[in-house]
This record gives C-alpha cells, sequence and structure tokens, in this order.
C-alpha cells in the first residue's frame, strides 16, 4: 500500500478532539479544554518539584500546607486557587509564576 493511502485513514489531532468533544465554544469542549489544563498544571508542578529533588512533603512544610493537598494538586489541581498556587510556586518551589492569556 503507498504511503498516501495510508494516510487517507489518519485523523489529525484537532480533527479528533473536534469529533470527540465537539467544537471549540462548546461545553463539553470547553469542560474538557479546562480538564486538560488543570491536568498539564498539576504534571508541570509534580515535574518542577522533582527536578529540584524535592517531596511532596517538603514542598509543603516550605508554603505551609500538606502533603495530602500537594498531592491532591499535582494528581487534579482543578480547584487550586490562585493565591494557593502562586505561595507553591514561590516558597515551595523558589520560582515565580506568570501569566498569559491566548484568544
Amino acid at each position: 500500500m503507498s504511503k498516501n493511502k495510508a494516510n487517507n485513514h489518519l485523523t489529525s489531532f484537532a480533527d479528533h478532539l473536534d469529533q470527540q468533544y465537539g467544537k471549540r465554544g462548546t461545553a463539553k469542549r470547553e469542560k474538557f479544554e479546562e480538564e486538560f489544563e488543570s491536568f498539564k498544571l498539576g504534571v508541570m508542578l509534580q515535574e518542577l518539584r522533582k527536578d529540584q529533588g524535592l517531596t511532596q512533603e517538603q514542598v509543603a512544610e516550605r508554603c505551609g500546607t500538606t502533603k495530602t493537598y500537594i498531592s491532591r494538586i499535582e494528581n487534579d489541581a482543578s480547584d487550586i486557587r490562585l493565591s494557593t498556587l502562586m505561595r507553591i510556586i514561590r516558597e515551595g518551589l523558589g520560582g515565580h509564576l506568570r501569566l498569559s492569556v491566548n484568544f
């Protein structure tokens, strides 16, 4: 089978998301996008912590929270307050948070 024929059945990731969750702007797609951003935030925090050789308990002690809370954020950051996120990054990890908005 030629390469072009094999590629005729491929779907782009964007098309897959449109099919699975609807177009951007629909309630189902927006919910997916929000949950995915939360997931990425949790993974980012976990990677930053591990890169510094810190345990969840050490980060928690530095920023005045519990290991359980740090674990919950790393696994599902969907309900984290901005002030808490800033404190974890600043006091727990020694970094600075920068935000951007994309349209």
